[in-house]
């Protein structure tokens, strides 16, 4: 599966997803900070279709919301 988290390091939202991931020790999710890197931003508004964040990409399809993201981790554990 195919994980790419959109955020910024400073977001209060992203924070809360990022403590979840590491809380679960997560290693299968590649970081994409909209505000380090201007080729991240674009993605994620062209295939997200706003710039929302964070945004969590599963296998290329966005979930928003940190809540709904959290609960998607939680439902789908890392595999290795």
């Amino acid at each position: 599966m195919d994980l790419k988290l959109y955020m910024f390091d400073t977001c209060p939202y992203c924070r809360r997803v990022i403590s979840e991931i590491e809380a679960q020790g997560r290693t299968d999710i590649e970081y994409k900070n909209i505000r380090k890197n201007e080729e991240d931003r674009k993605t994620l508004e062209e295939v997200g279709g706003k710039s929302q964040i964070p945004c969590l990409f599963i296998d290329g399809k966005p979930l928003y919301e940190s809540a709904d993201i959290i609960a998607w981790l939680k439902e789908h554990p890392c595999e290795g």
